[in-house]
């Protein structure tokens, strides 16, 4: 049997403020060609580079969050290589020295441990853009010379799950550390698969293939999907696989042959004459270390222990962080007015079920009520258009849990909550939302609602508990969702007897 072997290479922009080796702006959003540009990064005679500390402080960060060693001492390298994009003819990188070797990304949905073998620091090339139509190639320096991280991994991975388990979680480090934007669609990340097929315990990998410029972390799992495949009808016909680069066809979703795969020989690196080499000091070291966030891993561990929330709950606070804090606000006022309750009307053993309900609601609402906290709030969430604070979503989430409101007039006080801010109590008033709890008033209603449907009376007499429900139901619609359920539920299981 055939088993898949596959490694990443994944480079990543770097978000400092200016480029790698020169000053000019680093900008990742479109902006005029060759805009950001100077003698240095587009490779001019006689200019200089010098080192951006910044750019090695974030790769230093993330090495330490990837569980990397860092080495006391690195320098930069001459990779040179022919491009129409690559302005001096080689691009400063690193081969010898990495900044850092020997970490890991554990992927808690699979639990497996993916090995990183090296992190290294160089500069990014520029872009060729080709108009359709036309005999002739553009190119745009602006990117040239960005500073660009180079992750690789060691070859323990073995499907596209995998693939796109890994490149997910690293962007979430990655965010989590704010070092990059990561967004793949703007190129501020791209993945290389590395790929190769050979039986199952053989002691040699198969001939390796090389998938550029993965855009997605789905294109990276449909690449992986579709070359797997082509390499076994290949093996299972007898043939070689070619060492080869191989692309990507969007529509088609094919991978197509580019050229012969390189050696590192063919690069003929050495050491950058016009740069120092770097030594990392135990003080900088330390001093990174102190601005290291908490890491994806450690806020779902964290979120487990502390409020005992389910996995797919935590999932969606850890990938989407300034959720997260808003939802953590609202916990923690709903934990004072817990421990001033403890005595009182709510036992200690409650406040799970009462934090559980804050996380309900923060993910699962209808309706313009589930974008409270979908992608799209995560900026309005940190802006002055978020116009509910934590203390009157605690406040919210209170009267669901004492039965103040009901689910029904609960959706509909949110999006008011979200258009215009305010306490919720007072928006209940000034809206004329406020619970029924008048036995009399409920009991007209009920009767009503069972003379309306004496197929459902009889139902329920049948034993057909469902049947109650929607009675249930009717009188909450006839109420327009202000009656107390508990009322309602109560006068007719007295009334259908």
């Amino acid at each position: 049997m055939l088993k898949p072997t596959i490694g990443l290479e994944i480079h990543i922009e770097l978000n400092t403020k200016s480029k790698m080796f020169c000053d000019c702006l680093n900008e990742s959003s479109p902006i005029a060609p060759n805009k950001n540009i100077c003698p240095t990064c587009s490779g001019q005679p006689g200019s200089l580079p010098t080192i951006n500390q910044e750019a090695v402080k974030k790769i230093i960060k993330t090495a330490l969050a990837l569980n990397c060693h860092v080495a006391k001492s690195s320098f930069f390298e001459r990779k040179n290589y022919f491009y129409p994009d690559l302005p001096k003819g080689y691009q400063i990188s690193q081969y010898q020295a990495p900044f850092c070797e020997n970490g890991f990304l554990f992927l808690p949905d699979l639990n497996k441990k993916i090995r990183i073998e090296r992190i290294h620091l160089e500069e990014d090339a520029g872009r060729l853009q080709h108009p359709e139509g036309a005999d002739y190639s553009l190119v745009d320096f602006n990117r040239a010379g960005v500073p660009l991280m180079e992750l690789v991994t060691e070859p323990d991975l073995a499907t596209a799950e995998e693939v796109k388990e890994f490149v997910k979680e690293l962007q979430l480090v990655l965010r989590c550390l704010d070092v990059s934007g990561v967004n793949m669609e703007k190129g501020e990340m791209r993945c290389e698969v590395n790929i190769s097929l050979a039986e199952e315990g053989a002691e040699k990998l198969g001939t390796k293939v090389e998938i550029k410029n993965l855009n997605s972390i789905a294109v990276a799992g449909a690449a992986v999907e579709y070359e797997i495949t082509r390499q076994t009808e290949i093996l299972e016909r007898g043939d070689k696989i070619v060492q080869e680069t191989r692309g990507w066809h969007d529509k088609k979703a094919i991978t197509f042959s580019q050229r012969d795969k390189e050696s590192a020989h063919d690069y003929r690196y050495f050491p950058e004459p016009d740069l120092p080499p770097l030594k990392i000091t135990p003080e900088l070291l330390n001093e990174i270390k102190a601005t290291l966030p908490e890491l994806p891993s450690q806020k779902r561990e964290r979120l487990a222990k502390e409020y005992h929330l389910n996995s797919q709950d935590i999932e969606v606070f850890v990938m989407r962080p300034r959720t997260g804090d808003f939802w953590e606000k609202t916990a923690s006022e709903l934990n004072e007015w817990i421990g001033s309750q403890i005595n009182g009307e709510i036992k200690e053993e409650e406040r799970d079920r009462i934090i559980d309900l804050a996380a309900n609601y923060s993910i699962e609402l209808q309706g313009v009520t589930r974008n409270v906290l979908s992608m799209e709030m995560e900026d309005m969430i940190i802006s002055e258009k978020f116009k509910i604070t934590a203390e009157n979503f605690a406040e919210f989430i209170k009267m669901i849990y004492l039965g103040e409101i009901s689910s029904k007039i609960a959706k509909m006080l949110l999006p008011e909550m979200l258009n215009h801010g305010g306490d919720p109590s007072q928006i209940i008033i000034d809206q004329g939302w406020q619970m029924v709890s008048d036995e009399a008033e409920i009991e007209k209603a009920a009767q009503e609602v069972m003379a309306a449907n004496p197929k459902a009376v009889e139902d329920y007499g049948k034993g057909k508990v469902a049947s109650l429900q929607f009675l249930v139901g009717q009188v909450m619609a006839k109420t327009k969702g202000k009656a107390n359920p508990k009322a309602v539920d109560e006068i007719l299981r007295k009334n259908l007897g």
